[in-house]
């Protein structure tokens, strides 16, 4: 599966980019927010020109009465502020609206990552929530709180 957005394209990730999304989430920017996956299996690289500069990843219910599905992402810090996550976002989301069948797709970043949040308000999604004490920051131990936002089928932009 390849899908292509206006300045990215997603594709599942190769054994040669594993390597380059272990330096992507250990960058202190990234690490901040993410912690290291165990495997990639189940994400996209996203790729600007030939560089991966991030992953996308998405979980799906199949439920016919809960039809939905969930939207993460991270990219490098040297490209962040420059629309290539939202375009990204963007373009996953169009996938699983159109060919995937969901009515609503939900993310959920730290309560605390304004800029991922102004990100994803631009695909359309609008805050839920906040889910108290929802992620551990591997850094402080400490729990963080999270913003639940969601995105019905005819609000995507």
């Amino acid at each position: 599966m390849e899908l292509r957005g206006e300045r990215v394209h997603l594709r599942p990730v190769s054994a040669g980019d594993r390597e380059i999304l272990d330096g992507i989430v250990r960058e202190p920017e990234v690490a901040a927010w993410w912690s290291p996956p165990e495997d990639y299996a189940d994400m996209l690289a996203v790729v600007h020109g030939n560089e991966v500069i991030g992953a996308v990843q998405f979980s799906e219910e199949d439920d016919p009465e809960f039809r939905h599905a969930g939207i993460d992402v991270f990219l490098t810090a040297r490209r962040h502020g420059q629309g290539l996550g939202t375009d990204a976002v963007r373009t996953l989301a169009r996938w699983l609206v159109r060919e995937r069948g969901h009515h609503r797709l939900t993310i959920d970043p730290a309560a605390a990552n304004t800029a991922a949040i102004r990100s994803y308000r631009k695909v359309g999604f609008k805050p839920v929530g906040v889910m108290r004490a929802y992620w551990r920051d591997h850094g402080t131990g400490r729990w963080e709180d999270g913003l639940l936002m969601d995105l019905l089928a005819d609000e995507l932009t």
